[in-house]
């Protein structure tokens, strides 16, 4: 069984059937260093994480937070 799903064996998956261009499968495999479910995984996760990237940029300057650095960062101010 391929390492990615390995670390999802609880999730479900899919099986799917998909025509992909075979010089692009094959340099993202050549690019991840792993097989063909681990590299879509990976490319999936990828696509994933650039769209959760581009909501939190929408979010700039709509966000009013008040953060305590100092406290944040588990310091005190007699140091």
């Amino acid at each position: 069984m391929n390492e990615g799903m390995n670390a999802a064996a609880s999730a479900r998956t899919r099986r799917v059937t998909a025509n992909l261009p075979v010089a692009l499968l094959e340099d993202a495999c050549a690019a991840s260093g792993r097989g063909i479910t681990d590299t879509l995984v990976q490319g999936l996760r990828l696509v994933r994480a650039t769209r959760a990237a581009a909501k939190a940029r929408a979010l700039r300057g709509r966000l009013l937070l008040e953060v305590d650095l100092e406290g944040s960062r588990e310091r005190t101010r007699g140091r």
